[in-house]
């Protein structure tokens, strides 16, 4: 936690630096804000400091309705449904579609298939089948430059569920058979 004085400058300036650092406690409204709240600042003998939103709820105060602490920057809340989309992203990188349908993914992720579909279309631009892809497709390239893995292995470790898939989808990406890709050592 920083030291009284430090927090005080940043909260008079409305410091964005210190935006999610710490957060002001004001004990004659029992109120707690962001560094940047936007509110006439308090005389600074009512003001206290708090790491975290937590802190300050524990010790009795409420969120400002105002600048919204409890969704300081960094925290999911704060990043919105962008929260889905990056656990969406990490389970597609691990594989999640790879054997498993997109409504699994959605159950996984505690929301609906639709919904799911709609958030990868507006943050992403594609849908999570065509992302799934995108990533085979990279993993399979990167292992036809730095291995010398058969094309068959090659398909099976990027994620396809077969040889006929992955080359027909090589094939519409790159125009070319994988073997075609592959570095020459």
């Amino acid at each position: 936690m920083l030291d009284f004085d430090t927090c005080n400058e940043a909260r008079l300036r409305r410091d964005p630096a210190f935006d999610g650092k710490f957060f002001t406690a004001v004990r004659t409204t029992k109120i707690y804000c962001r560094p940047v709240c936007p509110v006439k600042h308090p005389l600074t003998r009512n003001v206290s400091y708090y790491a975290t939103a937590a802190a300050a709820e524990q010790a009795g105060y409420r969120p400002c309705l105002r600048c919204r602490p409890e969704t300081a920057p960094f925290c999911a809340a704060w990043k919105g449904t962008q929260t889905t989309v990056e656990r969406a992203l990490k389970l597609i990188e691990d594989g999640a579609l790879d054997s498993a349908s997109v409504a699994a993914l959605a159950d996984r992720l505690g929301v609906g298939t639709r919904h799911l579909s709609r958030l990868f279309r507006d943050h992403i631009g594609a849908s999570p089948l065509q992302t799934a892809q995108t990533m085979r497709i990279g993993r399979a390239k990167r292992l036809l430059d730095e291995t010398t893995l058969p094309i068959t292995e090659i398909a099976f470790q990027s994620g396809f569920g077969s040889v006929r898939r992955f080359n027909a989808v090589f094939q519409a990406l790159y125009g070319r058979p994988p073997s075609s890709i592959r570095r020459r050592k």
